[in-house]
């Protein structure tokens, strides 16, 4: 008996090729077709007065919540996997290489829908969460679900996270804990903090034509948020509101700035990746750009390749590109400049200057240079920026390998 691996391939290679090639459907595709977007009209998120949030917040710990707590503690860098994995989720939505779009204003309803699930799962990966018995999570032995909400307060809390005889079998064995989440892009504000649900914590209503009793606040899909009162149950992670959400930086550059980066282009000749990258570098000078940027101005699956292309560009203009490899580190080191990290690159326009001079500089060749200021940026024909050595040796009259002074 002969057994047969897989499916036969058409006998007409042609046929076969031709079928398992993009080529077709590429030609007629609106998803990978560059485009612009307005900026938002309305706000992302809402912060009402009675779940404003301080910062620096010194709370006691309560006893059921504290293994969570120390849990997070307990985490390396855990603030800053956290913060970072809010950002990666909006962006992964955002998908700005194949939709060019900046903000999540741009989202359509069903997307925005699906961020709350989008950082629960980068949230399970980033610190590697166990599957709980009856919640999605277990940290210290314990279950607790996760919750998201672009409005603080926001979070829905379903039935089978708390205590209810009313809900019967549709009820939870417990009351559960909560990580409850927020950002807001337009602000750069996030937050996290666990709370303990229970029947009570959750909002209540007096029901109408009756003799004004209370009862429970159920949404369309029997869910329930926290009542204001609640808020002061939350034990805030890392001190309450935190205002360090990692910029997207399309949204809060200058609207002109943004409008000549994403409309860049040759003369005679529509826009084009290439020439979108260059301007961004243009505009924006001393500070890290980030992959995300890069493939949302560039909307190409080559993008990076494209930045790294803008050096050969931009150096006549006197701009240097600088990335993770190579000299460059040292050279953004010198100058005083924050140093990327790979995925990252900062640009800036350097001058030929004296030893003496009192600036961060570099030497290459003998010729010592520094970042331009002042005079330096309106001189209307600049000095061509140096070709950086791809190792990272940069000669200096000191022989060391690498001359710099500040």
């Amino acid at each position: 008996m002969t057994i047969q691996e897989g499916l036969p391939f058409p006998q007409d290679a042609a046929q076969a090729g031709m079928q398992e090639s993009r080529a077709l459907a590429a030609m007629h595709s609106r998803r990978n077709t560059f485009r612009t977007w307005d900026p938002p009209r309305e706000a992302m998120s809402k912060m009402p007065r009675e779940w404003r949030v301080q910062s620096g917040l010194t709370q006691h710990v309560p006893d059921d919540l504290a293994p969570f707590v120390e849990w997070f503690d307990n985490q390396p860098e855990a603030r800053e996997r956290f913060r970072w994995a809010l950002r990666d989720s909006l962006d992964e939505l955002l998908d700005g290489q194949r939709t060019g779009r900046w903000a999540y204003q741009h989202l359509t309803k069903t997307e925005k829908t699906y961020l709350g699930t989008a950082v629960e799962v980068n949230l399970t990966k980033e610190f590697a969460i166990d599957n709980g018995a009856d919640l999605d999570w277990s940290i210290a032995g314990l279950d607790i679900d996760c919750k998201f909400s672009k409005d603080l307060g926001g979070w829905e809390i379903p039935m089978e996270m708390y205590l209810c005889a009313d809900h019967g079998e549709r009820g939870g064995r417990a009351n559960h804990a909560a990580v409850v989440t927020w950002m807001n892009d337009d602000t750069s504000q996030w937050a996290a903090g666990i709370v303990r649900i229970t029947d009570e914590r959750l909002r209540w209503k007096k029901e109408r034509d009756t003799n004004g009793d209370r009862v429970r606040a159920y949404n369309r899909d029997n869910k329930r948020k926290l009542s204001d009162g609640a808020k002061s149950e939350v034990y805030w992670l890392w001190g309450g509101l935190q205002t360090d959400l990692p910029t997207n930086l399309l949204l809060r550059l200058d609207a002109d700035a943004r409008e000549r980066i994403l409309t860049a282009s040759l003369p005679r000749r529509p826009s084009s990746g290439q020439q979108r990258l260059n301007q961004l570098f243009r505009e924006v000078r001393d500070r890290i750009i980030g992959r995300q940027t890069v493939l949302t101005v560039g909307q190409q699956d080559d993008s990076p390749k494209r930045a790294r292309d803008a050096r050969k560009h931009l150096r006549p203009e006197g701009i240097v590109v600088l990335g993770h490899q190579g000299s460059h580190p040292h050279v953004a080191r010198a100058l005083g400049l924050p140093v990327p990290i790979k995925g990252e690159w900062i640009s800036t326009r350097l001058v030929p200057v004296s030893s003496d001079d009192p600036r961060p500089k570099f030497s290459l060749d003998g010729q010592f240079w520094a970042r331009a200021c002042g005079n330096d940026l309106s001189h209307p024909e600049p000095d061509p920026a140096p070709d950086l050595p791809d190792d990272r040796k940069i000669d200096g009259p000191d022989r060391s390998g690498f001359g710099s002074t500040s």
